[in-house]
Protein backbone atom coordinates (compact mmCIF):
# COMPACT_ATOMS: atom_id res chain seq x y z
CA UNK A 1 0.00 0.00 0.00
CA UNK A 2 1.39 3.39 -1.02
CA UNK A 3 2.15 5.87 1.76
CA UNK A 4 0.01 9.00 1.50
CA UNK A 5 1.75 12.34 1.45
CA UNK A 6 0.26 15.19 3.42
CA UNK A 7 -0.62 18.43 1.66
CA UNK A 8 -2.48 21.07 3.65
CA UNK A 9 -4.48 22.46 0.75
CA UNK A 10 -5.73 19.00 -0.22
CA UNK A 11 -6.41 17.89 3.35
CA UNK A 12 -8.75 20.79 4.02
CA UNK A 13 -10.04 21.45 0.50
CA UNK A 14 -13.54 20.25 1.41
CA UNK A 15 -13.84 23.22 3.79
CA UNK A 16 -13.71 25.57 0.80
CA UNK A 17 -17.16 26.78 -0.07
CA UNK A 18 -18.01 27.40 3.54
CA UNK A 19 -14.70 29.26 3.80
CA UNK A 20 -12.84 31.08 1.08
CA UNK A 21 -9.29 29.99 0.28
CA UNK A 22 -8.06 33.18 1.95
CA UNK A 23 -10.07 32.38 5.08
CA UNK A 24 -8.70 28.84 5.14
CA UNK A 25 -5.18 30.25 4.96
CA UNK A 26 -6.06 32.58 7.82
CA UNK A 27 -7.34 29.70 9.95
CA UNK A 28 -4.08 27.88 9.29
CA UNK A 29 -2.14 30.71 10.91
CA UNK A 30 -4.26 31.00 14.06
CA UNK A 31 -3.24 29.72 17.50
CA UNK A 32 -5.80 28.28 19.91
CA UNK A 33 -5.20 27.45 23.57
CA UNK A 34 -7.12 24.58 25.14
CA UNK A 35 -6.77 23.87 28.86
CA UNK A 36 -7.92 20.32 29.49
CA UNK A 37 -7.56 17.38 27.10
CA UNK A 38 -10.31 15.14 28.44
CA UNK A 39 -14.07 15.10 27.87
CA UNK A 40 -14.51 18.29 25.87
CA UNK A 41 -10.85 19.24 25.44
CA UNK A 42 -9.94 16.30 23.25
CA UNK A 43 -12.87 16.65 20.89
CA UNK A 44 -12.41 20.44 20.79
CA UNK A 45 -8.83 19.94 19.64
CA UNK A 46 -9.70 17.38 16.96
CA UNK A 47 -12.59 19.47 15.63
CA UNK A 48 -10.49 22.62 15.40
CA UNK A 49 -7.68 20.67 13.75
CA UNK A 50 -10.07 19.43 11.06
CA UNK A 51 -10.99 23.05 10.39
CA UNK A 52 -7.34 23.50 9.44
CA UNK A 53 -6.23 25.45 12.50
CA UNK A 54 -2.58 24.54 12.80
CA UNK A 55 -1.23 25.98 16.05
CA UNK A 56 -2.23 24.76 19.50
CA UNK A 57 -1.41 25.17 23.16
CA UNK A 58 -2.56 22.10 25.10
CA UNK A 59 -2.51 21.76 28.88
CA UNK A 60 -3.43 18.81 31.10
CA UNK A 61 -1.62 17.06 33.96
CA UNK A 62 -3.76 13.91 33.90
CA UNK A 63 -3.52 10.48 32.29
CA UNK A 64 -6.25 8.45 30.60
CA UNK A 65 -8.13 5.77 32.52
CA UNK A 66 -10.87 3.27 31.73
CA UNK A 67 -13.36 5.53 33.54
CA UNK A 68 -12.86 8.06 30.71
CA UNK A 69 -14.13 5.73 27.96
CA UNK A 70 -17.72 7.01 27.96
CA UNK A 71 -16.85 10.49 26.70
CA UNK A 72 -13.14 11.19 26.07
CA UNK A 73 -12.06 10.73 22.44
CA UNK A 74 -8.45 10.07 23.40
CA UNK A 75 -9.35 7.30 25.85
CA UNK A 76 -8.84 3.79 24.44
CA UNK A 77 -7.30 0.57 25.71
CA UNK A 78 -4.04 1.52 24.01
CA UNK A 79 -3.87 4.91 25.77
CA UNK A 80 -4.75 3.91 29.35
CA UNK A 81 -2.10 5.33 31.66
CA UNK A 82 -0.71 7.68 29.02
CA UNK A 83 -0.56 11.47 29.40
CA UNK A 84 -3.61 13.08 27.85
CA UNK A 85 -1.70 15.92 26.19
CA UNK A 86 0.75 13.46 24.64
CA UNK A 87 -2.04 11.33 23.21
CA UNK A 88 -3.87 14.35 21.83
CA UNK A 89 -0.68 15.73 20.30
CA UNK A 90 -0.22 12.43 18.45
CA UNK A 91 -3.83 12.48 17.24
CA UNK A 92 -3.53 16.08 16.05
CA UNK A 93 -0.31 15.30 14.20
CA UNK A 94 -2.06 12.38 12.49
CA UNK A 95 -4.57 14.88 11.11
CA UNK A 96 -2.07 17.64 10.33
CA UNK A 97 1.62 16.67 10.48
CA UNK A 98 2.60 20.32 9.96
CA UNK A 99 0.75 21.51 13.07
CA UNK A 100 2.69 23.29 15.80
CA UNK A 101 1.71 22.03 19.24
CA UNK A 102 3.03 23.26 22.57
CA UNK A 103 2.11 20.86 25.37
CA UNK A 104 1.97 21.75 29.06
CA UNK A 105 2.12 18.41 30.91
CA UNK A 106 1.76 20.08 34.33
CA UNK A 107 -1.58 21.60 33.38
CA UNK A 108 -2.07 25.34 33.50
CA UNK A 109 -0.97 27.23 36.60
CA UNK A 110 0.38 30.55 37.84
CA UNK A 111 3.91 29.57 36.78
CA UNK A 112 3.12 28.87 33.13
CA UNK A 113 -0.03 30.86 32.38
CA UNK A 114 1.81 33.58 30.46
CA UNK A 115 3.64 31.05 28.29
CA UNK A 116 0.38 29.15 27.77
CA UNK A 117 -1.34 32.26 26.40
CA UNK A 118 1.58 33.66 24.38
CA UNK A 119 0.52 34.42 20.82
CA UNK A 120 -2.94 32.95 21.36
CA UNK A 121 -5.89 34.16 19.27
CA UNK A 122 -8.60 32.26 21.17
CA UNK A 123 -8.96 30.32 24.40
CA UNK A 124 -11.34 27.35 24.54
CA UNK A 125 -12.12 26.34 28.12
CA UNK A 126 -12.01 22.57 28.57
CA UNK A 127 -11.04 22.26 32.21
CA UNK A 128 -12.76 19.83 34.53
CA UNK A 129 -15.89 21.38 36.03
CA UNK A 130 -14.31 21.41 39.48
CA UNK A 131 -10.96 22.98 38.44
CA UNK A 132 -12.10 26.42 39.50
CA UNK A 133 -8.74 27.90 40.56
CA UNK A 134 -7.19 27.16 37.18
CA UNK A 135 -10.32 28.30 35.34
CA UNK A 136 -10.44 31.64 37.14
CA UNK A 137 -6.74 32.16 36.49
CA UNK A 138 -7.03 31.54 32.75
CA UNK A 139 -10.15 33.65 32.23
CA UNK A 140 -8.64 36.50 34.26
CA UNK A 141 -5.47 36.45 32.17
CA UNK A 142 -7.49 36.29 28.94
CA UNK A 143 -9.42 39.41 29.98
CA UNK A 144 -6.18 41.14 30.92
CA UNK A 145 -4.55 40.28 27.58
CA UNK A 146 -7.61 40.88 25.39
CA UNK A 147 -7.98 37.24 24.33
CA UNK A 148 -11.48 36.02 23.41
CA UNK A 149 -12.54 33.04 25.54
CA UNK A 150 -15.38 30.56 25.15
CA UNK A 151 -16.75 27.77 27.30
CA UNK A 152 -19.20 25.04 26.28
CA UNK A 153 -20.55 22.87 29.08
CA UNK A 154 -21.72 19.30 28.36
CA UNK A 155 -24.95 19.10 30.35
CA UNK A 156 -26.79 15.84 29.93
CA UNK A 157 -27.48 15.47 26.22
CA UNK A 158 -27.09 19.16 25.46
CA UNK A 159 -24.66 22.03 25.81
CA UNK A 160 -24.71 25.46 27.41
CA UNK A 161 -22.38 28.00 25.82
CA UNK A 162 -20.87 31.33 26.88
CA UNK A 163 -18.56 33.69 25.00
CA UNK A 164 -16.41 36.29 26.75
CA UNK A 165 -15.04 38.99 24.46
CA UNK A 166 -12.53 41.76 25.23
CA UNK A 167 -14.29 44.88 26.50
CA UNK A 168 -17.48 43.01 27.39
CA UNK A 169 -18.65 41.45 30.68
CA UNK A 170 -15.89 39.40 32.27
CA UNK A 171 -16.03 35.83 33.51
CA UNK A 172 -15.65 37.02 37.10
CA UNK A 173 -18.42 39.62 36.85
CA UNK A 174 -20.75 37.11 35.22
CA UNK A 175 -20.38 34.36 37.83
CA UNK A 176 -19.41 36.46 40.88
CA UNK A 177 -17.09 33.70 42.06
CA UNK A 178 -15.20 36.00 44.41
CA UNK A 179 -18.43 36.32 46.41
CA UNK A 180 -18.60 32.59 47.15
CA UNK A 181 -18.27 31.85 50.85
CA UNK A 182 -17.67 28.11 50.48
CA UNK A 183 -16.24 25.75 47.89
CA UNK A 184 -19.68 24.29 47.28
CA UNK A 185 -21.10 27.75 46.63
CA UNK A 186 -18.31 28.29 44.10
CA UNK A 187 -19.51 25.26 42.15
CA UNK A 188 -23.15 26.27 42.48
CA UNK A 189 -22.44 29.73 41.07
CA UNK A 190 -20.62 28.23 38.12
CA UNK A 191 -23.30 25.61 37.46
CA UNK A 192 -26.22 28.04 37.71
CA UNK A 193 -24.47 30.64 35.58
CA UNK A 194 -23.63 28.14 32.86
CA UNK A 195 -27.24 27.03 32.50
CA UNK A 196 -29.74 29.53 33.92
CA UNK A 197 -32.60 27.49 32.41
CA UNK A 198 -31.45 24.29 34.16
CA UNK A 199 -33.39 22.46 31.43
CA UNK A 200 -31.10 19.43 31.65
CA UNK A 201 -32.39 18.60 35.14
CA UNK A 202 -35.71 17.51 33.60
CA UNK A 203 -34.28 14.13 32.60
CA UNK A 204 -31.60 13.43 35.21
CA UNK A 205 -32.73 9.97 36.32
CA UNK A 206 -30.38 9.59 39.32
CA UNK A 207 -29.60 12.86 41.08
CA UNK A 208 -27.35 11.07 43.58
CA UNK A 209 -24.73 10.78 40.84
CA UNK A 210 -24.21 14.56 41.02
CA UNK A 211 -22.02 14.94 44.10
CA UNK A 212 -20.42 18.37 44.47
CA UNK A 213 -18.57 17.46 47.66
CA UNK A 214 -17.01 14.39 46.06
CA UNK A 215 -16.39 16.42 42.87
CA UNK A 216 -18.17 13.92 40.64
CA UNK A 217 -21.00 14.15 38.15
CA UNK A 218 -22.53 12.15 35.27
CA UNK A 219 -21.63 12.85 31.64
CA UNK A 220 -22.33 11.71 28.08
CA UNK A 221 -20.44 11.76 24.79
CA UNK A 222 -23.57 13.37 23.31
CA UNK A 223 -23.04 16.54 25.32
CA UNK A 224 -19.30 16.60 24.62
CA UNK A 225 -19.80 16.24 20.88
CA UNK A 226 -22.35 19.06 20.81
CA UNK A 227 -19.93 21.25 22.77
CA UNK A 228 -17.28 20.81 20.11
CA UNK A 229 -19.55 21.82 17.26
CA UNK A 230 -20.84 24.90 19.04
CA UNK A 231 -17.42 26.07 20.22
CA UNK A 232 -15.88 25.47 16.80
CA UNK A 233 -18.56 27.52 15.06
CA UNK A 234 -17.77 30.42 17.38
CA UNK A 235 -14.05 29.88 16.86
CA UNK A 236 -14.62 30.38 13.14
CA UNK A 237 -16.61 33.57 13.70
CA UNK A 238 -14.09 35.02 16.13
CA UNK A 239 -10.95 34.03 14.22
CA UNK A 240 -12.30 35.14 10.83
CA UNK A 241 -14.13 38.17 12.22
CA UNK A 242 -17.42 37.34 10.54
CA UNK A 243 -20.87 36.48 11.81
CA UNK A 244 -22.80 37.84 14.77
CA UNK A 245 -21.74 36.89 18.28
CA UNK A 246 -23.88 36.37 21.35
CA UNK A 247 -21.66 37.32 24.28
CA UNK A 248 -21.98 37.34 28.06
CA UNK A 249 -24.18 38.20 29.87
CA UNK A 250 -26.15 36.42 27.16
CA UNK A 251 -25.56 32.77 26.38
CA UNK A 252 -27.10 29.81 24.57
CA UNK A 253 -28.41 26.42 25.64
CA UNK A 254 -29.22 23.63 23.18
CA UNK A 255 -30.78 20.34 24.23
CA UNK A 256 -31.77 17.96 21.41
CA UNK A 257 -33.18 15.48 23.92
CA UNK A 258 -35.75 18.09 24.96
CA UNK A 259 -36.05 19.58 21.46
CA UNK A 260 -35.21 22.95 22.99
CA UNK A 261 -32.96 25.88 22.17
CA UNK A 262 -32.85 28.98 24.34
CA UNK A 263 -30.97 32.26 24.40
CA UNK A 264 -30.19 32.88 28.05
CA UNK A 265 -29.54 36.23 29.68
CA UNK A 266 -28.14 37.21 33.07
CA UNK A 267 -28.24 40.98 32.83
CA UNK A 268 -26.05 42.26 35.62
CA UNK A 269 -24.27 38.93 35.82
CA UNK A 270 -23.96 37.65 39.37
CA UNK A 271 -26.17 40.52 40.60
CA UNK A 272 -29.11 39.36 38.47
CA UNK A 273 -32.18 38.88 40.73
CA UNK A 274 -33.13 35.59 39.10
CA UNK A 275 -29.62 34.26 39.53
CA UNK A 276 -29.52 35.30 43.19
CA UNK A 277 -32.86 33.61 43.83
CA UNK A 278 -31.70 30.38 42.17
CA UNK A 279 -28.47 30.55 44.16
CA UNK A 280 -30.34 31.00 47.44
CA UNK A 281 -32.56 28.01 46.66
CA UNK A 282 -29.56 25.87 45.74
CA UNK A 283 -27.66 26.85 48.89
CA UNK A 284 -30.69 25.91 50.96
CA UNK A 285 -30.91 22.55 49.21
CA UNK A 286 -27.24 21.89 49.94
CA UNK A 287 -27.53 23.20 53.51
CA UNK A 288 -24.98 25.99 53.09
Amino acid sequence: MATAEFEYETAFSRNIGWFTEAEQASLRSKRVAIAGSGGVGGIHALTLARLGISNFQLADFDTFGVENFNRQVGATMSTVGKEKVGVMETMLKDINPTATINSFEDGVNINNIDAFLDGVDLYVDSLDFFAMDARRLVFSKCAERGIPAVTAAPLGMGTAFLCFMPGEMTFEDYFGLSQAETETELYLRFYLGLAPTAMQSAYLVDASRLDLKAKKGPSTIIGCTLCAGVAASYAVKILLNRGDLIVAPQGMHWDPYLNKTEITSLEGGADNPGFLEALANAKSAFNI
